[in-house]
């Protein structure tokens, strides 16, 4: 009935929380924490350490691989048990080779029982005929002293050793007794945690269950946030190509206000130019004329003055302009143009197709409620499904019964404990008794040997010993006398609890520690010819199960599910009840009416691409860049009129002072007043246009757009073409591929779930540890507190019976040195066999 009960709560639980790894596991998809699965902690500690006592045991051992040196003999009993009477003959001829030890044993104890009885009594007759030392009389010897004090020696070494084997077997009767005080104890641990395992196992299979909530909740939330998940994910793969178009495009936006700026600036310059051009020319022409008619005065025809004059004269012609600004082109027209252009908001229309697109996540949330809808309807039709199928079997009522049944037993169990303990009673009074026995012998040699050395004068002839001397002597041979009587008894008693004791050790102890014992029970047809496998045969009337007996308590001694141990998924596979696969399928088919519409994304209007084709016409190619950068690349005059000007007033100083000197430093002040007032000017809208580029940079900025702006407007277009033909007519590959994704993403979830119960179900989920521990406990109470206890008192006992032999031969030697002899004889050094 535990059996089923058990069985029947994890087959319960298999039905309701299972299913295989089918569902490939995203790496990036988030790990939910199932939290533990509730559990108490047994108590119970299925381990023995006898203290002391150990090194007893291990003496016994030792001994009994003397006596027993072979290996557990699982082939032959396995022989023994499946072969028919007649073929068993020659398997009994090796059993009894295998128990060589304990027979030759047993016969020795055998014939000690019946030849010590039969020795004793003829040694008695013997002494009555007053033979074998039974006459009173002592012959004297040299030796004599030092006979009686070997013989004194051997005898207490003998008692000694005797006295170790009362002690030992003294020790392992007491330590039996005390340790089956602790069998109780035992017992109720092991109940409690069987009560433990039969409660929380229903309360560990509704936390398993109720932990479906928690994946449900994980997928719904996903579900809810389908836009920006699914949404997101469709468009971060479309803008791979979409971004970058509108980003062309928008960067054409900043490129037309660069072009209007820089042909503003051009313009602005050209008309400063063109108006200074003209003026400064007028300017330099009077300067010159004047100075022409200062030099036709008749001062300058004089000697020296004339090499001067001539030398400036010769200068004149540099006083002209060098830049033609006059001539360069108009570019009204094309400025014209750009203002035109610029007219319409490209970068608005640009924002509008970068909104459009944004909006992906938002059209995949609108267009998939149909979907999600019968996804959630699907998910509360799973937990349904659990609840309901989880209530069909009564796994509470199941573990309610066993838990009677456990308390129904253990009050049973209890009402033995007094019969055991009266038993136990009994026999250890039986035990005292054997052991009160020997230490009578005991008793009457340590008397016998203090009566007798007190006494004991060496002086006195034998015929004259003291009476205290004389009481030492009876008293050894009274304890001879009870040895006689009583170690046949002992013999007997330590010869059947060693044939007992001894192969319940070599035959089921040790090959229970070893494991063998497991290997041998879990032989296949050994237990019932019919089954190969006992124990699923006996469980699941199925002995195909490859289940042992070993794997199920190796299992629970590591403290592993019940459904691991006996391999249950053999009777109710969690893998086809709960199969992800299934799940995932039913995902599959939903997100196979997925269907986003993704055409009424624009990502440039009509008026923006018109926009784009009419910046390329605006004439800006037309400009001859070339003149503008000639002329700009001249000075404005041909010399520098400052330094003209210096150099002007440093020949008049060579001049003499007079008329002609001041009017040459007159004319050298023009010249800077017309550099300060003109050309500076001039040379500053040339040099700087808004404070930001020369005028060189502008131009060069214009002649530079005008070469690749075809080009440029052509790859914005085909960027802008290609990417809405994505969306148009690609988009759904990339919506399946995303959404096929997700889809594995949102299975990940029940994947977890399941994988997580699979593993709870192995490791967490009514944990057998109370069985192994049954197991563990029947071997401390039958091994390690009966049978150790037992084989080391027959051990004990044995050895004091064994010595009683030679105790009773110095005992009986040495009474002769202490008794009053009837006659005594003079020295004599013959040897007389008995005294």
């Amino acid at each position: 009935m535990v059996t089923k009960a058990g069985l029947l709560a994890l087959l319960l639980w298999g039905s309701v929380s299972g299913g295989p790894h089918a569902a490939p596991q995203r790496s990036h998809s988030p790990a939910l924490d199932f939290g533990f699965v509730p559990a108490g902690v047994y108590e119970t500690h299925a381990y023995f350490e006898p203290g002391a006592m150990g090194i007893l045991f291990h003496m016994v051992r030792a001994f009994l691989y003397v006596v027993q040196p072979n290996p557990f003999p699982r082939d032959l009993i396995t022989k023994l048990a499946k072969e028919n009477i007649g073929a068993k003959q020659a398997q009994y001829q090796k059993a009894i080779y295998y128990e060589m030890g304990f027979v030759v044993c047993a016969v020795l104890g055998v014939f000690f029982v019946l030849l010590v009885p039969l020795v004793g009594l003829c040694f008695c007759m013997c002494r009555c005929c007053d033979n074998c030392g039974g006459e009173m009389h002592q012959r004297q010897r040299k030796n004599a002293e030092c006979q009686r004090g070997f013989l004194a020696t051997m005898l207490v070494a003998t008692s000694l050793i005797i006295t170790a084997g009362v002690l030992c077997a003294s020790a392992a009767n007491q330590n039996l007794s005390n340790q089956l005080k602790h069998t109780r104890r035992l017992v109720n641990s092991n109940m409690r945690d069987l009560k433990m395992f039969a409660n929380d196992t229903p309360a560990q299979i509704d936390y398993l269950t109720a932990q479906y909530v928690m994946a449900k909740n994980r997928v719904l939330s996903d579900l809810d946030n389908i836009g920006p998940l699914l949404g997101s994910k469709i468009h971060e793969q479309l803008g791979k190509e979409v971004l970058p178009a509108l980003d062309a495009a928008l960067s054409m936006a900043g490129a037309m206000r660069e072009t209007k700026e820089a042909l503003e600036n051009v313009s602005t310059a050209l008309e400063t130019l063109q108006d200074g051009t003209d003026r400064l020319q007028a300017d330099l022409v009077g300067v010159r004329s004047s100075l022409s008619n200062t030099l036709s005065d008749p001062a300058c025809s004089n000697g020296a003055v004339s090499y001067t004059c001539s030398a400036i004269r010769s200068t004149l012609g540099q006083l002209s302009i060098s830049a033609n600004f006059s001539g360069l082109p108009d570019i009204s027209e094309q400025l014209a143009n750009v203002d035109s252009v610029l007219k319409v908001d490209l970068s608005n229309i640009v924002q509008k197709g970068y909104s459009s697109f944004n909006d992906t996540p938002a059209m995949v949330r609108e267009q998939t409620r149909t979907v999600v809808s019968g996804l959630k309807g699907m998910l509360d039709g799973i937990g349904a499904n659990i609840t309901s199928f989880s209530r069909m079997f009564p796994i509470h009522a199941s573990m309610a019964n066993f838990t009677i049944f456990l308390t129904e037993n253990q009050m049973k169990i209890e009402v033995f404990y007094p019969q055991i303990d009266q038993m136990d009673f009994y026999r250890w009074i039986g035990c005292i008794a054997l052991c009160c026995l020997v230490v009578l012998i005991l008793t009457f040699n340590c008397l016998g040997l203090l009566c007798g050395h007190c006494g004991y004068d060496k002086h006195a002839s034998p015929t004259t010993r003291g009476c205290l001397s004389n009481t030492g002597g009876n008293l050894l041979m009274a304890g001879a006398g009870f040895s006689f009587i009583f170690s046949w008894v002992l013999m007997a008693v330590v010869t059947a609890t060693f044939v007992v004791g001894g192969n319940v050790e070599k035959l089921v102890c040790e090959p229970f520690e070893n494991r063998q014992l497991f290997k041998l029970i879990d032989t296949p047809y050994l237990v019932n010819p019919g089954l190969k496998n006992f124990l699923p045969g006996m469980l699941f009337q199925n002995p195909q199960i490859d289940l042992t007996l070993e794997s199920f308590y190796r299992s629970c001694k590591d403290n592993k599910g019940l459904y691991a141990a006996l391999k249950l998924d053999n009777i109710f596979n969690v893998n086809k009840f709960l199969n992800s696969s299934v799940y995932t399928k039913d995902v599959a088919r939903v997100f196979e009416d997925v269907k986003v519409d993704l055409k009424g994304i624009v990502l440039l209007e009509r008026a923006g691409r018109e926009n784009l084709i009419d910046f390329s016409n605006t004439g800006i190619s037309e400009i001859n860049y070339a003149a503008f950068l000639a002329e700009v690349n001249k000075g404005v005059t041909v010399v520098d009129l400052l330094a003209f000007a210096n150099e002007l007033e440093a020949r008049a100083d060579q001049l003499p002072r007079g008329a002609l000197e001041n009017a040459l430093k007159g004319h050298a002040s023009s010249i800077r007043q017309i550099h300060a007032q003109q050309v500076v000017p001039m040379e500053q809208a040339m040099k700087f246009v808004r404070a930001r580029s020369t005028l060189s940079q502008s131009i060069r900025l214009l002649q530079r757009t005008a070469a690749e702006l075809p080009d440029k407007i052509d790859n914005v277009l085909s960027a802008i073409d290609a990417a809405e033909y994505l969306i148009t007519h690609n988009a759904s590959h990339v919506v399946k591929q995303e959404t096929s994704k997700y889809m594995q993403n949102i299975a990940s979830y029940f994947t977890q779930y399941i994988d997580w119960v699979k593993m709870s179900l192995s490791t967490d989920v009514a944990a057998c540890k109370p069985f192994s521990n049954i197991v563990d406990t029947a071997d401390i109470v039958a091994c390690s507190f009966i049978v150790d206890s037992m084989n080391t008192f027959w051990f004990g006992l044995g050895c004091c019976t064994v010595f009683l032999i030679p105790n009773i031969i110095l005992s009986v030697r040495l009474a002769k040195f202490y008794r009053r002899m009837d006659t005594e004889d003079v020295y004599d050094d013959t040897v007389e066999g008995w005294n």
